[in-house]
């Protein structure tokens, strides 16, 4: 079929169920994720010829609380200025006003989720979790050192996504982040129970709450166990964090140095390193050590 052909039987084999109010983007209906207030399809960038994310928030959600709503398109505004290459692309958002919802498009990394990634591949060295770690960091050094500094405040396995073919990982998810200003504090409550630090519930934190997410993300990576997932509900969980209480799968850390560095991020606050300082930490340092004697 010739380029610009109108094959019918071929257009009709996956027609868009949407179409960008620029008629750039394509939304199929495969859904790629989930969550409280937006799903994610597959779509396509007609002038790029490429795949990508279709991220759409349901407004509806909000229940016509006009502040929330103003403060995430002003999230959602500022985000798209964001460039970092350990961040996922945001390419474009718009308010869709027939069917209340909130559209923006990101790249889509070939391999899915981390979390997905890594049940997939069993046997990962030690060496490949530092290339993460370090990723990861980076991309969490950009936004708390950004101005205003920014707060993902969501951080987990399953909106950190990964190339396989390249290695390359990058953080997503970020359509509900906190911006805050010179002070760096925030006030309201949101994110994933596993992965949310004890100041998180008390609604008074700062950037550090993303280290925490980063250290359980480091656990469950190591023990492919979702952190305290010997809990029933999200109330044992609460209890259990807030008290201070460490994840089971703490102690099925055998090696030393990486549990030590765990611990280090799921701290508390005042003892918590910022991303620039783990990044300096010497069990990441070593990870050039480690690549050189594996021949990487």
């Amino acid at each position: 079929m010739q380029v610009g052909s109108t094959d019918s039987s071929e257009q009709d084999r996956e027609p868009f169920v949407e179409v960008d109010p620029a008629g750039r983007f394509g939304r199929y209906t495969e859904l790629l994720g989930c969550g409280a207030v937006k799903k994610v399809y597959r779509g396509f960038d007609i002038v790029e010829g490429r795949d990508v994310a279709w991220n759409q928030v349901n407004l509806k959600k909000f229940n016509g609380n006009a502040a929330s709503l103003k403060r995430l398109f002003a999230e959602v505004n500022l985000l798209s200025s964001l460039k970092n290459e350990y961040l996922i692309v945001l390419f474009g958002y718009w308010k869709d006003n027939q069917r209340k919802t909130l559209n923006f498009i990101t790249e889509e990394c070939t391999s899915g989720s981390l979390r997905d990634y890594r049940k997939k591949h069993k046997r990962v060295s030690i060496v490949a979790l530092k290339k993460w770690s370090k990723q990861i960091l980076k991309g969490l050094e950009y936004l708390h050192t950004h101005e205003p500094c920014v707060i993902h405040r969501d951080l987990n396995c399953s909106n950190i996504f990964i190339n396989g073919n390249t290695g390359k990982v990058k953080i997503g998810d970020l359509g509900l982040a906190a911006v805050v200003g010179k002070s760096h504090v925030a006030h309201s409550l949101i994110g994933t129970p596993e992965f949310m630090a004890p100041e998180l519930y008390e609604e008074d934190y700062n950037e550090l709450v993303d280290i925490y997410s980063f250290g359980m993300c480091v656990l469950e990576l190591v023990t492919l166990e979702i952190p305290y997932s010997e809990c029933d509900c999200i109330a044992q969980i609460f209890r259990k964090v807030t008290s201070g209480v460490m994840p089971e799968a703490l102690n099925k850390v055998n090696e030393p140095e990486v549990k030590a560095f765990i611990e280090r991020c799921i701290g508390k606050p005042r003892a918590r390193p910022s991303a620039s300082d783990l990044l300096n930490d010497p069990f990441l340092l070593e990870a050039d050590d480690d690549e050189i004697k594996s021949g990487a």
